[in-house]
Formats: C-alpha cells, sequence, structure tokens
C-alpha cells in the first residue's frame, strides 16, 4: 500500500508486527507523527482475538480473578486497571478521529448479585476501583431494576461502574489500519516475520516476502508472543486462552449495559443491530485435528447462567457461536515496554481484555518507537518480570 515516496523499499523507522488492535493502533499513531512505518501480518489484519471478540469496553476489575486471587492481587493489578480507564477515553473521540463510526455506546457496566453474601464481595471490589477514581458504586435492587428491568426478580443489587461499554470489533483494528495509511504507512497482509536480526543500529526483520529493515521494531502479536520471545530469548509467557461467544436474532432494544454476574461466568450485551451477545470467557474446546471449536458443555452453562440473570433470554433465538483465541499473562498485568539487549525492540499485549486497551497500548508503543516519554507508568508492565520463571 501507500510508502512515503522518500522511503527506499523495504527500509522504515518501525515496523509493526501483528495486525490486531494494538499492532494497528501502533501502526496509526506512528506514522501519525511522520514516522516510516509498515505493518506486518502473518495473515489479513483483525482475524485473530481482535476480531472474534465480542467488543466490550472493560474498566472494572473483573469479579471472577477477585474472587480467585484475592484482594493483594487485586491491588497489584489497579496500574494494568488505570491503563484501561485511560483507553477508555481515548475511545471517546476515536470514531472522529478515525473517520468511521465505531459503535461505542458507553452507559456503564452493570455487575449483578443474586444472593446478599455476593454483595460484600462487590462492595470491597468497589472501594478499590474508586481508590483510583473510578466513580464505581453500589446498587440497590430497586436501583438495578430500574437500570435493567429485564433482570431476573431475584436480582438482590450490584454495582454500577459508569465508564465502561461496547463498540465493534471487526470495525476497530481496519480502521486504525486505513488511518495509518492515509498518513503513508505501508501494511502488509499474509507476510509472515521468521526472525528479527540486529543489523547496523537497527533491525532485519526476515519474512516470507523478503527482508524488511527497520530503526525500530514493535512486536504486538498476541497469540505468537511466547514464540518471539524464545527466538530473542527472553521468557514471556503469554498463554493462548480460546473462549466462545454466541449470538442471538435480533430483538427489540432491551439491554443498555455491559452485564456480568457476581455468581458466575457471564458477560452480556446488545448490539447497535438489536443482537444479544452471550459470553463470559467459557473454554473451546479442541477437535481430533487440533483445532479450537465450540465447546457444548461451556454453552449450556453460559446459556444457563444468561437466562439465570435475564429470563427473557430463554425465548430468543440463538443464532451462532464463534470461537476466539484471546491471551493471558500469569499476573494478568500487559506486557509493555522495550526488550533488554535489543534497544529498540518493543513488545506490548494486553491479556484478556486487550481490544479495550488497544488504542492506549498503541498509543504508548508508538510513542516509545519514536523515542518518546509515555505519560503511563510501564514499570508494572516490565516484559523482564518474569524472567527467573524461565
Amino acid at each position: 500500500m501507500a510508502e512515503h515516496e522518500s522511503t527506499p523499499a523495504g527500509e522504515y523507522d518501525v515496523a509493526v508486527v501483528g495486525g490486531g488492535a494494538t499492532g494497528c493502533a501502533t501502526a496509526y499513531y506512528a506514522a501519525k507523527r511522520g514516522a516510516r512505518v509498515v505493518l506486518l501480518d502473518r495473515q489479513d489484519l483483525n482475524t485473530e482475538a481482535s476480531g472474534r471478540n465480542a467488543g466490550s469496553l472493560h474498566g472494572q476489575i473483573q469479579h471472577e480473578p477477585f474472587l480467585h486471587l484475592g484482594e493483594e492481587w487485586a491491588r497489584s493489578w489497579l496500574p494494568a486497571l488505570d491503563l484501561l480507564r485511560g483507553s477508555l477515553e481515548l475511545w471517546d473521540g476515536l470514531s472522529a478521529e478515525l473517520g468511521v463510526d465505531l459503535e461505542v455506546k458507553k452507559k456503564g457496566g452493570l455487575l449483578v448479585a443474586d444472593h446478599p453474601d455476593q454483595l460484600a464481595d462487590i462492595e470491597r471490589k468497589v472501594a478499590l476501583e474508586r481508590s483510583i477514581g473510578i466513580e464505581s458504586r453500589m446498587l440497590t435492587r430497586d436501583e438495578v431494576h430500574a437500570l435493567a428491568p429485564w433482570a431476573s426478580d431475584a436480582i438482590v443489587g450490584g454495582e454500577l461502574c459508569p465508564i465502561e461499554g461496547k463498540a465493534n470489533p471487526l470495525v476497530t483494528g481496519p480502521s486504525f489500519a486505513r488511518a495509518a495509511v492515509r498518513h503513508g504507512a505501508a501494511v502488509r497482509g499474509g507476510v509472515g516475520v521468521q526472525a528479527i536480526t540486529p543489523d547496523g543500529g537497527g533491525y532485519v526483520l526476515t519474512t516470507t516476502d523478503g527482508d524488511v529493515r527497520a530503526r525500530k521494531v514493535v512486536v504486538a502479536t498476541g497469540d505468537a508472543m511466547r514464540e518471539f520471545g524464545r527466538r530473542l530469548g527472553v521468557n514471556l509467557p503469554v498463554t493462548s486462552e480460546a473462549v466462545q461467544v454466541s449470538v442471538t436474532e435480533r430483538v427489540e432494544p432491551l439491554v443498555e449495559h455491559l452485564v456480568y454476574y457476581a455468581g458466575g461466568k457471564l458477560t452480556f450485551k446488545q448490539s447497535s443491530t438489536g443482537t444479544l451477545l452471550i459470553g463470559g470467557g467459557w473454554p473451546a474446546r479442541r477437535d481430533e485435528n487440533g483445532a479450537w471449536v465450540m465447546n457444548p458443555d461451556s454453552l449450556r452453562e453460559n446459556l444457563r447462567i444468561a437466562v439465570r440473570v435475564a429470563p427473557v433470554v430463554g425465548g430468543v433465538k440463538l443464532l451462532r457461536t464463534w470461537v476466539g483465541v484471546g491471551n493471558g499473562t500469569p499476573d494478568q498485568r500487559p506486557v509493555l515496554g522495550e526488550l533488554p539487549h535489543h534497544p529498540g525492540l518493543f513488545v506490548g499485549i494486553y491479556p484478556y481484555m486487550g481490544f479495550t486497551a488497544s488504542p492506549l497500548m498503541g498509543r504508548t508503543l508508538a510513542e516509545l518507537a519514536l523515542g518518546e516519554t509515555p505519560a503511563l507508568d510501564l514499570a508494572p508492565f516490565d516484559p523482564m518480570r518474569f524472567a527467573d520463571a524461565a
């Protein structure tokens, strides 16, 4: 695609590896600042986690890890939550900036409880969120039902996190990429990166379509991050997390919020077209050929919980269930920064909620690659924090 006229073929200021939302955002922010940028992806853009998630925009401590990993973990995770908050602020103006309707709607996130014992845990979580300036608040039973008249009569209260919402994951990454091209970036799909080798103050990327030279390199590959780390001699324990999401037929406007349930794994929201999107991190399974496919046990349990929280779902037709391979890290914090012994080579991945984080992750990676100092404190996201576990 488009390249700066002054850029010799295959030579760039910044090479971005990975065409998901974070990689596309990195290419955009770097090109917008005048850098000569190439974006490389082994497949087409937006074909993995960034294009297969349900479009949730998260801005609260997720309840399941809060319960299972504890309050001490949650405190250590607050810098990652603050990153999400900063990224959510960027989402507000992103449609206008990119010139595309990304279908961003931020009506808030609603965590509902159907047992009084769940409320004390939610209250502790809300206190942590408020400690960094997120104005989450507890809701009474009547307040929940006023916001969500579709909710089960068993719901006894919950939490409202006002900064959460949804956007269209099929549009976001490609819109960043097209905007990058408008600023002179080159985008090359179907180009796998086989090696990254230091070369005279920069790097040579050996690809399936010839060599690419760049002064700086950003690796934002998600699922392939562990393998890139191994090649570079760095332990990056990024795991693959295959989960499934279901979509229903269109129904009349019903659900305004991003909905969670304190008693089990559930995310529940309504798209701009009227379909209901039902997920929550339920695992897929592998078939006899090793491919990820829908897990019927997960589907049944996911739908059982959805009907428990919103009985109206029981009368709606399910159209499709699909699998997306997301990514995780052991502490659920991002990996973001420069690799030691590889000056000018940066890595970036936000686990589980990378779609939400992608605008700020991309802007920060672009700033790093261009020698700028990000406002974000990157110490909690140091790629080398896992070195002793190698």
